[in-house]
């Protein structure tokens, strides 16, 4: 039957699935809790194509669902890195529990490969910049973070214990249409709400790299059909970084907004568990023949137009 796609209505999950849908018939498994069903509805119908609306922590549902599937794509997860600091369940449960659900039933289901959505967040404040992914000790800042690196090391035992591959994509920030979260769609709703003020988190110094969706997906495909070891992992980002002052630049010059004033709420780091500074080595994919195309600031460029495209709402102008 193809492809089984936790998170598949998501930002990035739904653009797994746009790319998968060309190969093999897709099942997107999906609780809509972050995701939209809108990001998908152009699949709905399509020969081969299934959506279930359930819960990675319903057991017995997700067996159900995932027999017959060759390879699972796990894209589902809290995707809000400061919720978890405010609510401290969020992902442990939506995280770790949910991925150990996902590879118990994919080990049932005979399962031949479980496809894994990390984070850069796994490796904390790295002291070797760029970060290599042989890196170590991985220490986490935040329970995001965390509950990453858990969820690495069960595909890790699960990849050793019943040879399920696996595959473990650590992300930089990815960016671009459909994002629900992240910098670019964060600022534009404060735009919405006030487009004479922008307030920013931190001190604007905060430097990271960035990632376009569609180049993400690219890497994600690539790696799978490239690689084929027991267990697979792979950092996937730009080669270089993009300071938050620049973003901010930039952005404004897509809204095409006149007197904006930029507020920035100091400190090293945007809140707890941020970040502020990394660099993902991306030799190991180069060596296995895939980079980005794009630079973080292409990249940024790109997206940004996309998202006030898509979220900033139309003015009228003043009347003279």
């Amino acid at each position: 039957m193809g492809y089984f796609v936790t998170g598949g209505a998501g930002f990035i999950g739904s653009f797994v699935v746009d790319r998968l849908a060309l190969k093999n018939g897709v099942t997107v498994y999906d609780n809509l809790s972050s995701g939209k069903k809108d990001f998908i509805l152009h699949h709905i119908g399509d020969k081969g194509f299934r959506f279930v609306k359930a819960d990675l922590l319903d057991v017995g549902r997700l067996v159900k669902e995932m027999k017959g599937h060759e390879s699972v794509w796990h894209m589902a997860a809290n995707p809000d890195i400061r919720k978890g600091t405010e609510s401290t369940m969020v992902d442990l449960e939506q995280n770790t529990i949910a991925t150990f659900n996902v590879l118990e039933c994919a080990r049932r289901c005979d399962v031949d490969s479980v496809v894994f959505s990390s984070t850069s967040t796994v490796y904390g404040r790295a002291k070797t910049v760029p970060t290599p992914e042989d890196h170590g000790p991985l220490m986490p800042i935040s329970l995001y973070g965390a509950s990453k690196l858990a969820c690495e090391a069960l595909v890790s035992a699960y990849a050793e214990l019943y040879g399920i591959r696996g595959y473990i994509y650590r992300f930089a920030n990815i960016i671009g249409p459909r994002s629900t979260h992240g910098i670019l769609f964060d600022l534009v709703q404060k735009l919405n709400v006030d487009p004479k003020r922008l307030e920013v988190l931190g001190d604007g110094k905060q430097r990271k790299s960035y990632l376009l969706v569609d180049e993400c997906v690219d890497g994600m495909v690539y790696g799978f059909e490239h690689s084929k070891d027991r267990l697979n992992y792979f950092n996937l980002g730009a080669e270089d970084q993009i300071e938050v002052k620049r973003i901010v630049q930039i952005l404004l010059e897509e809204t095409k907004l006149k007197g904006v004033k930029v507020v920035y709420t100091g400190g090293e780091s945007g809140w707890k568990g941020d970040v502020p500074r990394f660099l993902l080595s991306t030799k190991k994919m180069a060596k296995l023949g895939w980079k980005a195309e794009r630079s973080s600031e292409e990249a940024v460029r790109e997206a940004a137009g996309m998202v006030v495209a898509e979220h900033l709402r139309k003015r009228r102008p003043a009347k003279a």
